[in-house]
């Protein structure tokens, strides 16, 4: 297995009537990260179960990749992830594996409740799967670690992006992040906003073409996993996920900033 980089194309997300087309296409894989309870009640046609829990628990590439093969995944093959956790959780499982090379994986850009409302099928058959083999081609330029987010963020040009909700970033963040909450990424019928509103929020935040961000949440990279899609889905090309994000900041003991004399107007997002 290598570990070079390779250049690829993403297609953040997928809409609901284009993967109700595809579902009973057997070379796309379709990838439900509910709790696997919620997965056997029902789930879209020819999903497959994979849990977040089950890929954290130890998502090291060779481990990680090992889960994807288990579920008929191969480097060619087309993934679409799709949460009823607005879009979070699916994109925390669709960017490790971009991390792993993968160059086709998209959000679905509905929850799995909102598959339902729309009338859309589903069924609870559990669907028979051949593993494959999957490659490892590591993209460390969608990956911030804490001693690069620790030189990275004096740099010009460089925005450090934190996602959680506004009262918890007044109250401790890394120095020198913007906030953009995760619940403004989305609309209310879609896991994100339409391109042209999603391009004002980030213009709002002083966020340009040619910014590098980089991302962080709470602890393990969801909230922030949806915030590097929103970005992506605007072409904004230069984006890493701080993976671990503010848990292990802390945890390494590393300064962090208080917004002082907080308002009501702190409190809000646009």
């Amino acid at each position: 297995m290598c570990c070079l980089s390779k250049e690829k194309t993403v297609r953040p997300t997928i809409d609901a009537d284009s993967l109700s087309s595809q579902i009973r296409d057997n070379s796309v894989r379709v990838i439900d990260v509910r709790k696997e309870e919620e997965y056997k009640k029902n789930h879209i046609p020819n999903a497959v179960s994979l849990p977040l829990a089950n890929l954290l628990s130890d998502d090291s590439p060779e481990r990680a990749v090992k889960l994807f093969q288990s579920l008929g995944i191969d480097d060619e093959t087309p993934v679409i992830v799709y949460d009823d956790t607005f879009g979070a959780l699916a994109s925390r499982v669709a960017w490790t594996l971009e991390y792993l090379g993968h160059s086709d994986v998209s959000l679905l850009d509905v929850t799995y409740n909102q598959w339902n409302s729309l009338g859309l099928e589903n069924d609870n058959k559990i669907p028979s799967i051949n593993s494959k083999t999957h490659s490892i081609v590591l993209q460390p330029q969608i990956l911030a670690t804490a001693d690069y987010l620790e030189e990275a963020k004096e740099k010009e040009g460089v925005i450090l992006l934190d996602n959680r909700e506004r009262l918890n970033f007044l109250e401790q963040h890394i120095p020198g992040a913007i906030n953009i909450p995760y619940r403004t990424l989305a609309s209310p019928d879609k896991i994100l906003r339409p391109k042209d509103e999603m391009k004002r929020l980030v213009e709002n935040r002083g966020i340009t073409p040619n910014s590098e961000i980089i991302t962080y949440c709470g602890s393990v990279g969801t909230l922030s996993g949806l915030a590097f899609y929103a970005l992506k889905s605007i072409n904004l090309s230069n984006v890493k996920l701080y993976v671990k994000s503010f848990k292990e900041w802390k945890n390494l003991k590393k300064s962090t900033s208080k917004q002082e004399n907080a308002d009501y107007w702190d409190l809000s997002a646009e």
